[in-house]
């Protein structure tokens, strides 16, 4: 019974209850989300969950801004590779043969140059696969940041454009062109990156370290370099290695007349800057960029991509599209051009392709 024969409604008892559960329940609320926010606020501080540099959530990335940090590491990769060679401490050796049984030339530029492109790359976006030419050195790891500025002349032309990350495949050609390098010829020399996505070639950056000049171009986006207009289909300038001359000339010369130009050339990325306007001193003028034996994806990938993106074909010497997943060599040889009929090229060509396997 209550007290002084008061008599407690069981009305009034029940607000009284529900008034307590009402206050019991904002407090604990309160102290649950205050412990929350310090729980996350502790992982940010330990390096704990969060979306990576150049990712969104949701695993996807962003291909203007992946477009900018190769752009990046290209020119940082051209700094190594000139400082190496300005300063004549090359180091080179041989780090085994071609098909062919070349010498294959490692330096201290293509060290150099791979680990400051690749901590660059990855460090910018870790959920991305990267291939380089050289071995990466997790001992030798070099901390390269990116401080997520974009060129104007790449916001001006290309729109932000999010991928999936896991379908993105980089390429890095750290230095091309290292026999030439070891024999100073500078202008044949490039650094060069390639972005493919589901294996088709997308993002293109070549940077030539001798003369600070840089072509890049995104399909489906733009590009800072153009084609060139003059072209001539019945007697072309053909661009080739210089190891692969002779070999070219003959048949070139038997489908296209006598007065077909071959042009030997050190580096796959010179001979495609040869197909485009390119204001340099240096850089001789082609049609058409033939290769006839085995090649590296790393080599090929960034022009392929230019072209790409500038309308131009590369493929293999039988017209099948060049895919930039899975093994790194590409077979088939291959045959680049633009502004021309590509497919008559291949046709033209048909004695090359048996070549290729060589």
């Amino acid at each position: 019974m209550a007290p002084m024969g008061i008599r407690l409604s069981p009305l009034g008892m029940a607000v009284f209850c529900l008034l307590g559960l009402g206050v019991l329940y904002h407090l604990y609320s309160g102290f649950l989300a205050g412990r929350f926010a310090f729980f996350m606020l502790s992982e940010s501080a330990a390096g704990g969950p969060e979306t990576p540099h150049g990712s969104a959530p949701g695993g996807t990335v962003d291909l203007r801004e992946l477009l900018a940090v190769s752009v990046l590491a290209a020119v940082r990769g051209g700094e190594e590779v000139k400082r190496v060679r300005e300063g004549n401490v090359l180091n080179a050796k041989a780090k085994g043969k071609t098909r062919e049984g070349a010498e294959e030339q490692l330096t201290t530029g293509d060290l150099l140059s791979n680990r400051r492109m690749f901590y660059l790359l990855k460090g910018a976006f870790p959920a991305v696969q990267i291939n380089s030419e050289e071995r990466v050195d997790t001992a030798d790891q070099e901390t390269v940041s990116w401080d997520h500025s974009i060129p104007e002349d790449i916001k001006q032309k290309i729109q932000p454009k999010e991928v999936p990350a896991e379908s993105v495949t980089v390429w890095i050609d750290p230095l091309d062109a290292t026999q030439e390098y070891t024999e100073d010829l500078r202008q044949y020399v490039t650094t060069m990156v390639c972005v493919a996505v589901n294996g088709k070639p997308v993002i293109g950056v070549i940077h030539k370290p001798f003369s600070s000049y840089t072509a890049w171009a995104m399909v489906d986006g733009g590009s800072n370099v153009k084609a060139r207009s003059s072209y001539n289909e019945k007697t072309p300038r053909i661009i080739v290695s210089r190891s692969h001359a002779g070999k070219v000339e003959q048949v070139a010369r038997q489908t296209f007349g006598n007065k077909t130009v071959i042009i030997p050339a050190g580096g796959a990325g010179y001979k495609v800057l040869a197909l485009l306007d390119v204001p340099e001193k240096n850089q001789e003028e082609a049609d058409v960029y033939i290769h006839v034996t085995y090649i590296k994806k790393w080599d090929i990938c960034a022009g392929n991509a230019v072209l790409r993106a500038l309308g131009g074909h590369m493929t293999t010497l039988t017209g099948e599209e060049i895919s930039y997943t899975g093994s790194d060599g590409n077979e088939g040889g291959l045959i680049a051009s633009i502004n021309m009929n590509h497919k008559a090229l291949i046709e033209k060509l048909p004695d090359l392709e048996k070549t290729s396997h060589k």
